[in-house]
């Protein structure tokens, strides 16, 4: 058995994926969403391409999965002539106790459940998930795969926010980092390109969707990150506002008797992008910047800055750079942003190449001239299949 279920669960949906872990090949995908709703919806995608949708009732995720186990029975492929050996499970928070992909048991369990506190948003739903697909699947081991795991390896001087270190230990507040499964992936595939041992490259890994942030990688290990001790910190987002003054909050709550329920809100589902343009898309926003909107432009201006922001500080940081990769949503597809958020860099030794930046394609690629010094890529990332690589080794070494 080689094949890895990976679910991607929160508090009122889940992804999921069937991967082939020896080709690597994804063997199917669905979506369940609108659970405990009036009318819940799923979205199966068998071997074939071939999309098949319903609409139904859903009142929790254990009937999720039941769905779910449907629609491979009915659409393919059958879990009974190809089982899966394990599953993973993504969690966003594993705070400081999970530096690693895990075996799930009642105690992790009990971990996950306390680092809810740091991310309520997200570690909940996860946990619901993983509780679902234990029914769903008795048998076989279930693996949690934490985004903050690959940035364990910050340094303290990283990590630690200038505050009383005892108020900070005892409130649990640090800086995390998230999109870890992708800055692994990322990090390690532009080795691969670039046909280089991981351990001899300086590397920055932008990983720009809708949530978005860079990080520096020294041979294989993240060694600082924008996002902090919440997804907040950081870059400017569709929805965040990424960094900003604190005494920003507190002014607020002041003058509009705010409470930190509407501040948390504000900042998070109502900024970013979104609050200064009115739009979430980023090529709505450059559409309309390029028809003259001054705000859109603007808009972009202050995201380019942000990133340019985080590219130099990353260049001090890891004092040579070898390669910067663009991964996700935007990063992968958006010419325009790569080419502000490196303009005016070639004296560092970035030197962008504008057709091949312009060029479209699904595949990992170079975007900076041949003479440039630090090698510029778009390298498309997959959280998935790293969760299921390292659900996949945990769950083999367990075996042994």
């Amino acid at each position: 058995m080689t094949h890895i279920l990976v679910v991607n669960s929160g508090s009122s949906s889940f992804k999921y994926q069937f991967i082939d872990i020896e080709s690597e090949h994804t063997l199917a995908s669905g979506l369940v969403e609108r659970i405990g709703q009036p009318a819940g919806h799923t979205r199966h995608t068998d071997a074939a391409g071939e999309t098949h949708e319903r609409d139904l009732p859903i009142a929790d995720h254990t009937a999720g999965f039941q769905v779910m186990l449907d629609a491979f029975e009915q659409y393919g492929p059958s879990l009974a002539q190809h089982p899966p050996l394990a599953v993973g499970h993504r969690v966003v928070h594993g705070g400081k106790r999970f530096f690693e992909p895990t075996i799930v048991t009642p105690l992790v369990e009990i971990n996950i459940e306390d680092l809810s506190e740091l991310a309520p948003l997200h570690n909940p739903g996860a946990l619901q998930g993983i509780r679902a697909a234990e029914k769903a699947f008795p048998k076989i081991p279930h693996v949690a795969v934490f985004d903050t795991a690959f940035h364990q390896t910050l340094p303290s001087a990283a990590y630690t926010y200038a505050i009383d270190p005892a108020l900070a230990e005892r409130y649990r507040i640090r800086r995390y980092g998230f999109h870890g499964t992708s800055h692994k992936f990322v990090s390690e595939a532009a080795a691969r390109f670039l046909q280089r041992p991981l351990g001899e490259l300086n590397q920055i890994v932008l990983h720009l969707g809708n949530g978005a942030s860079v990080c520096a990688v020294r041979a294989g290990e993240s060694v600082d990150t924008s996002m902090g001790m919440t997804p907040l910190e950081g870059l400017v987002m569709g929805t965040r506002s990424g960094d900003i003054d604190p005494a920003v909050l507190l002014h607020l709550q002041r003058r509009t008797g705010a409470s930190s329920d509407d501040l948390d809100e504000m900042f998070n589902k109502h900024s970013g992008m979104l609050g200064m343009t009115g739009n979430l898309d980023m090529r709505d926003v450059h559409a309309a910047a390029e028809s003259g909107d001054e705000g859109a432009r603007l808009a972009l201006d202050v995201y380019a800055h942000r990133l340019k922001h985080y590219i130099g500080a990353y260049l001090a940081e890891l004092g040579r750079v070898d390669v910067i990769s663009f991964t996700a949503g935007v990063g992968e597809n958006a010419a325009f942003v790569r080419e502000a958020a490196l303009e005016g860099l070639e004296e560092l030794g970035i030197r962008l190449d504008p057709e091949r930046n312009g060029a479209r394609s699904r595949e990992a690629r170079r975007i900076s001239t041949d003479d440039s010094r630090i090698a510029v890529l778009v390298i498309p990332t997959n959280e998935e299949l790293e969760i299921a690589r390292q659900t996949f080794e945990v769950s083999q070494a367990a075996a042994e």
